[in-house]
């Protein structure tokens, strides 16, 4: 095993953030008992409660190696239609705001 797959104490891998405005993607590969690999996909994002204090917001897929052809087709043919059909937005990125029909649309409010 490399050092770069030395297993840790939680039984990852290998570890990938990237870091994408105001949220973090991790891509964890992780290890079953059995020995066989999966990968994890977590969004993370800052939110802060009502308290004003911060905390992360996490979402995370589970993926298993049997699923990565297909989940690797449907995501390059989503991106290639995005790419081929969305429309033309421009960003100011004092604040992560859009505009597309002269109307200022901020991310972060549509909650996703």
């Amino acid at each position: 095993m490399s050092e770069d797959l030395e297993k840790n104490d939680r039984g990852d891998l290998f570890s990938k953030s990237v870091r994408a405005g105001k949220r973090t993607y991790f891509f964890d590969v992780k290890s079953t008992r059995e020995n066989d690999y999966y990968l994890t996909i977590t969004e993370s994002k800052k939110r802060f409660g009502q308290d004003g204090k911060f905390f992360y917001e996490k979402h995370k897929i589970f993926l298993y190696k049997e699923d990565f052809e297909k989940f690797v087709e449907g995501l390059n043919e989503t991106i290639q239609h995005i790419r081929e059909n969305a429309p033309v937005i421009e960003r100011s990125p004092e604040n992560n705001v859009a505009s597309d029909t002269g109307s200022d649309v901020n991310f972060e409010d549509l909650g996703s």
